[in-house]
């Protein structure tokens, strides 16, 4: 019964994720969409604009769109809400985890050819038959658009990008993570969320943060902590992808230690510092080679606890 359960939410799930993609980067519509209203497009040019230039002045933004100061007032609580930005008297500034993870848009236009690099090798450990479960990162992206090569496959993810790519993917069971919508982050979130994922269990989970530091992960946002926390459970190999530039920062909320992952995956231009400095904490690193595309899939770096697929916690 619980498989057929399943089966049901995953169709449901791709019902209810296509209406929420409608208009997302890449998706055809099958109806026009209803157009932004003038406030929404005053907000997305004020978060545009504190992102890019780091603040601004609540005077200057009422003069420019012609509103009133508490039409402006109002912006800024919402995009504060949002996690953009911080009012300070007379402006805001960007939020610090704006500064880090700001739009999924910035993200998937940096550190393109680490993230290539990185998700070949990942490859390797996925096999056709796995259950696969992937964060809303988009390093983790770039494996995703590799994972049909790998089909027959059950990918499990609260990410709507993820959702978008593999949706209409032949060979790919796709169940989605629902929960409560964050559009900054095109991620579903909160307790829902995190339920869903303990009824599930998978083979593999590919994730990533914005930082790491003494061999600890951080991350600027606490609910994406929460969540990544669930599926680390969930999970029964566990592989972080980082790319260099996550490395020698920290960040607000902790998330995990390097030694809770079976496979670090890094990029061939990591710090050799940073790389001497896992492997003496028997983290086990493997360095994707520049440029190489992945062989034959390789079975995990340690004993997998494999269920045949998603299932009932309490079947496990």
């Amino acid at each position: 019964m619980a498989a057929t359960g399943y089966t049901l939410l995953n169709a449901r799930a791709r019902n209810d994720s296509s209406l929420a993609a409608r208009g997302a980067r890449g998706v055809p519509h099958d109806r026009p969409r209803r157009p932004p209203s003038s406030t929404e497009r005053r907000r997305d040019l004020i978060r545009n604009r504190v992102v890019d230039n780091g603040s601004v002045r609540i005077d200057e933004l009422a003069g420019e769109f012609g509103v009133t100061i508490m039409t402006i007032h109002r912006d800024l609580n919402v995009l504060e809400e949002q996690g953009w930005v911080r009012k300070i008297r007379g402006g805001a500034t960007v939020d610090p985890s704006a500064a880090i993870d700001t739009s999924v848009r910035h993200r998937m236009s940096v550190q393109l050819r680490e993230k290539e690099e990185i998700a070949a090798c990942a490859l390797q450990y996925v096999n056709p038959g796995d259950s696969v479960m992937v964060d809303e990162s988009t390093t983790a992206l770039h494996l995703v658009y590799r994972l049909p090569s790998r089909a027959p496959l059950t990918v499990i993810t609260n990410f709507l990008v993820t959702m978008n790519v593999l949706a209409a993917e032949p060979g790919i069971e796709l169940i989605s993570l629902g929960g409560t919508y964050r559009p900054h982050c095109e991620a579903f979130h909160g307790l829902h969320t995190r339920e869903s994922i303990s009824r599930l269990r998978a083979d593999v989970l590919f994730m990533s943060t914005t930082s790491i530091l003494d061999g600890e992960l951080y991350h600027e946002s606490e609910e994406t902590v929460l969540i990544r926390r669930a599926l680390m459970e969930a999970a029964g190999q566990r592989i972080l992808l980082a790319d260099r530039t996550k490395f020698g920062h920290g960040a607000v909320h902790h998330l995990a230690s390097l030694t809770a992952f079976d496979v670090v995956i890094v990029n061939s231009g990591i710090d050799e510092r940073e790389l001497a400095s896992m492997r003496d904490h028997d983290v086990e690193v493997r360095v994707a080679d520049a440029g190489s595309e992945p062989d034959e899939a390789v079975p995990g770096a340690k004993d997998r606890a494999r269920a045949g697929g998603p299932s009932e916690a309490g079947d496990a």
